[in-house]
């Protein structure tokens, strides 16, 4: 009885040391995050800098919907287009 005490006062413990350290984690990273949100509004270019992220975020919103809409080129079409390849490298 007295080992699945201890064995549940150590796992709760240890769940109670994991939140504590994401919570330590979250807290800091909040911490740097408005640090640099606070630098970036100081600077005199805020404005271009804030126009040169939009334009990298389409180009790169650009790129994934492309990736994942480009319609694959049809199987027997590039079988037919490497048969007429193959027969003008052969002179057929």
């Amino acid at each position: 009885m007295t080992t699945e005490a201890g064995r549940r006062e150590g796992l709760d413990e240890q769940a109670v040391l994991l939140v504590a350290g994401l919570a330590d984690l979250a807290l800091s990273t909040v911490g740097s995050v408005v640090g640099a949100v606070r630098g970036l509004l100081r600077r005199s270019d805020a404005a271009q800098l804030a126009a040169e992220a939009e334009q990298d975020l389409r180009a790169r919103g650009r790129l994934v919907v492309d990736r994942y809409t480009a319609v694959p080129p049809a199987h027997l079409e590039v079988l037919a287009q490497h048969v007429l390849a193959r027969q003008a490298r052969d002179g057929a």
